[in-house]
């Protein structure tokens, strides 16, 4: 405690000069602990608009069914298994889209009602696909903006009749065009139309009841790993251990792609800012030597009247521990409080900033280490001084 007592006083008498010698290690850490904190609160908003762009889910694609065909009612029961959150079939074909003298080529969609909530589709107007609508096979329909435009001429149609294949069809909803969805970028300009997959099977011969593509979105609580093992699981039972019949595909590449480049970044930027750390520290080692110099006389007083090496040794490396510490502190206030007018600016984009107090703590450490590293040679020299040495030097 005396000796950081005797710290302070000496960093208190020469204040400029101190904050000079601080400013290294201010710089440091404000490097550190703000452009870390700025990657990571940009990563969470790219992770999370990843995420509302329906990447999060689970494709599987059956190649052999092995005599074992998937029915509807096989994914319903599938619901059930641990992990697994909503299951959807979905199969299309390209036909005939016709609406008074309007007529192109459209991509329908045979689906289920829960195909909505996995894939993240939105709706502008009107209603999506309902049970009843599957289980009776009826002729309805869901739209997308860019079909009702060309086949009908404008987007509030909910009611209206189209054709498909020359089979009538009632349009009961328009989806919206979500530029954030990854679906939505894919079929940009795309024609197309969401029919029951019941209704698509008696529409085209070139859908069955077999079902060869559905889609799986993880249960509430887990993830769309643990949905992707489950399925496998099931279907490696089903089809004999033999995983060449069928594909299952996690679809999370993008976030986890996203994922490793933002850790990437932060292990750069990161090893930027250790360097300004350790540029700090030598500019701590070198005003420390100049102290020793300067107080020369003072140590060989000290040490007539009985301080031991030790005595010398923690005086002065607690000085240079502590002038590492007040700027490391400095440069975590200072952190904040850019990251709080920069989240002020950023705050209308949805995305926000606040200090990783992992980044904080490893500052912390970081700039300890430096302390002690770099004030140790200084220490060192200071109390291997011979007393009389010391006393006759400026006398």
């Amino acid at each position: 405690m005396q000796s950081f007592v005797m710290a302070l006083r000496s960093i208190g008498a020469n204040k400029m000069r101190a904050v000079l010698t601080m400013l290294g290690i201010i710089i440091g850490v404000m490097a550190l602990v703000v452009l870390v904190s700025l990657v990571n609160g940009a990563t969470d908003s790219v992770t999370t608009a990843v995420s509302d762009m329906g990447t999060s889910l689970v494709t599987v694609t059956i190649s052999d069914d092995k005599g074992k065909p998937i029915r509807l009612s096989d994914l319903d029961e599938w619901t059930k298994e641990p992990g697994i959150g909503l299951i959807s079939a979905r199969s299309s074909s390209t036909v005939v889209g016709k609406h008074d003298a309007n007529y192109d080529s459209v991509t329908v969609y045979g689906t289920t009602p829960s195909y909505y909530q996995i894939q993240g589709l939105q709706l502008s107007l009107g209603r999506w696909l309902k049970s009843s609508d599957q289980k009776n096979a009826a002729y309805v329909c869901v739209l997308n903006e860019a079909a009702a435009d060309e086949l009908i001429g404008y987007t509030d149609c909910v009611g209206q009749t189209i054709t498909l294949n020359g089979v009538q069809f009632t349009v009961v909803g328009v989806l919206e065009e979500n530029e954030d969805s990854l679906t939505s970028v894919l079929t940009s300009g795309m024609l197309m139309a969401y029919i029951p997959y019941s209704s698509l099977i008696r529409l085209t011969d070139s859908v069955s009841n077999d079902v060869t593509t559905f889609y799986i979105s993880a249960a509430e609580g887990s993830t769309v790993d643990a949905a992707a093992d489950a399925m496998e699981k099931i279907l490696m039972e089903r089809f004999d251990e033999d995983d060449d019949a069928f594909d299952v595909d996690a679809s999370n590449m993008l976030e986890e792609a996203m994922n490793k480049v933002t850790s990437t970044l932060s292990l750069l930027l990161g090893g930027i800012a250790g360097i300004s750390l350790v540029v700090g520290g030598i500019g701590i080692m070198n005003i420390m030597m100049v102290t020793v110099t300067e107080r020369t006389r003072e140590i060989g007083i000290r040490k007539a009247i009985g301080a031991s090496r030790g005595n010398i040794l923690t005086q002065f490396l607690m000085e240079a521990v502590v002038l590492c510490m007040i700027g490391c502190g400095l440069g975590i206030f200072l952190s904040w409080a850019i990251l709080q007018v920069v989240s002020t600016v950023t705050v209308s984009a949805g995305i926000t900033f606040s200090l990783n107090m992992g980044v904080v703590g490893l500052a912390v450490a970081f700039c300890f280490l430096i302390g002690v590293v770099f004030g140790l040679y200084p220490a060192n020299k200071a109390a291997k001084m011979k007393p009389i040495d010391a006393l006759h030097y400026g006398g």
